[in-house]
C-alpha cells in the first residue's frame, strides 16, 4: 500500500498549492516503466518524511489540465512545491539519494 496521497486536476489546488509546507507530486502513468521503478522509492520517502513533507502521485492520462499548466512533457516528472508555490523538479527515474537530497533541500 503506498504512503502517497492520489491528487486529480479537481483537487490540485486544495491538495498541493493550498497544502502549507512540502508538497512532492509524482507526475506518473501506468505504461510508465521508469514511472513504476521510483514508485517504491517515493512511496519510502514519504514515510520516512511523514510529517515534514506531502507526498501525491498525479495520473497524467486521466488528468490533463494540471501536467499541461506545469509544463510536464516527460515523465516520471517530480515537482516539489514550497507552500503552494513550485520551487524544483526532477524528471526521470533518479537514485533515491538524488530524491532524498531534493527532500532534505525543501523539507528544512
Amino acid at each position: 500500500m503506498s504512503n502517497a496521497v492520489d491528487v486529480t486536476d479537481s483537487d490540485f489546488e486544495t491538495e498541493i498549492e493550498n497544502h502549507q509546507g512540502l508538497a512532492v507530486v509524482d507526475f506518473w502513468a501506468t505504461w510508465c516503466g521508469p514511472c513504476r521503478m521510483i514508485a517504491p522509492v517515493l512511496d519510502q520517502l514519504a514515510i520516512e518524511y511523514a510529517g515534514k513533507a506531502k507526498v501525491a502521485k498525479l495520473d497524467v492520462d486521466t488528468n490533463i489540465r494540471t501536467p499541461a499548466r506545469f509544463q510536464v512533457r516527460s515523465i516520471p516528472a517530480i515537482l516539489f512545491f514550497k507552500d503552494g508555490k513550485l520551487v524544483d523538479q526532477i524528471i526521470g527515474a533518479v537514485p533515491k539519494s538524488q530524491l532524498e537530497t531534493k527532500f532534505k533541500l525543501h523539507a528544512a
